[in-house]
């Protein structure tokens, strides 16, 4: 984005309440524009074609046109960053993952109640997420259909295979803005015995339940949200609750899933630093990092504490992020190991895990 020009945003709501607060709030930053306004997608779409702008913001549920169906259509005929506006209720977490499958970049929730001051208090997350929707690669959507899982997987993640693995060994994993996507591209070729994986996403309460069912459903491995002091079993994967940190533990011989309230860190909650600092501290040399598509620096810090634990580390790559902020960081920060197209990161994982059992078979 050039540094003299502003960030042109289009804002398409039914609310005219919403249309007026994500207004303020867009004109409160130096760098962004409001360049229009819509109740709907009809006129949107005029608005586009007159104003070419730069990130659209899209309410999920409104008259006349449905905005899953208007991204679809956009996303093919011409694909932009958009920033989805979502209720915060399971019919909305639903839609809005759903969104995020079809190529939205990221979401944003209305609040329950006082919407006004709610969303006046989300004015520098959703500048945040404005500025990484303009500088993210937009992508095509998903090919599976919604909610079901592939017959097979996708042509581009053949089925992984998993010679000797020990169960000690565990698979780390935190994304932020585009992670949805990214997590189901690294869990789907998963085979049954893979090593247990935790994962932090970057999302809010009430969101995660859903994107963790959604996961089960499309692949081989069980994937659930944590829960606190449950052990981490071989062949499931752990998605940190909205509102909490997921961080590793044990407990005697065997590795625990363990939740807490604790303050944000990096501004975030759940943190992927904290996991990954974890991880190193109780898993070091048995453990896997991934850190995957994001915006912002968090798990850099945590990748570097896991690499100097022994724990191999991978960074995806820049061309496959939808935003390369955090692998960025990590990579910089020096703590990556290898540096990977997300389609080819499971099979890596796997192979180095591979590799990792059968130097313990031979000891």
């Amino acid at each position: 984005m050039n540094a003299q020009r502003k960030i042109k945003v289009l804002c398409v709501d039914d609310s005219a309440l919403v249309r007026s607060l994500m207004t303020e709030i867009i004109r409160s930053q130096p760098d962004m524009e409001v360049c229009a306004t819509a109740p709907d997608p009809l006129v949107a779409r005029d608005l586009i074609k007159q104003h070419n702008p730069d990130v659209l913001t899209l309410d999920v549920e409104m008259p006349r046109m449905d905005g899953l169906d208007f991204l679809e259509k956009l996303m093919r005929l011409r694909p932009m960053p958009v920033l989805m506006v979502s209720s915060l209720t399971e019919r909305g977490s639903e839609i809005t993952l759903r969104a995020l499958e079809l190529g939205a970049v990221d979401f944003v929730t209305k609040p329950k109640v006082g919407i006004r001051d709610g969303m006046l208090e989300y004015t520098a997350m959703i500048a945040d997420k404005i500025r990484a929707a303009s500088r993210a690669r937009v992508r095509q959507a998903s090919a599976h259909p919604q909610g079901h899982a592939p017959a097979a997987a996708p042509a581009a993640a053949p089925l992984v295979r998993n010679p000797l693995i020990s169960t000690e060994k565990l698979i780390i994993i935190g994304a932020s803005t585009g992670g949805t996507e990214a997590i189901r591209e690294v869990l789907v070729p998963l085979p049954p015995d893979a090593p247990g994986v935790l994962i932090t996403q970057h999302m809010p309460a009430g969101f995660t339940r859903s994107f963790a069912q959604r996961l089960n459903g499309l692949c081989r491995i069980t994937v659930k949200e944590a829960e606190h002091g449950e052990r981490v079993l071989p062949g499931h994967a752990y998605i940190a609750p909205g509102d909490k940190h997921l961080s590793l533990g044990r407990s005697g011989a065997n590795y625990v899933a363990l939740l807490d309230d604790g303050p944000p860190v990096n501004r975030h909650r759940p943190s992927v630093d904290v996991l990954f600092r974890s991880a190193a501290q109780h898993a070091g040399k048995n453990a896997i990092g991934v850190i995957l598509t994001g915006m912002g620096k968090d798990g850099a810090a945590g990748m570097v504490e896991m690499h100097n634990a022994g724990a191999h580390t991978f960074a995806q790559d820049e061309a496959s992020c939808i935003v390369f902020g955090m692998p960025r960081e990590a990579i910089a920060a020096g703590g990556a190991d290898e540096v990977v197209p997300l389609n080819e990161m499971c099979g890596r994982v796997m192979t180095r895990l591979a590799g990792m059992g059968e130097r313990a078979h031979r000891v």
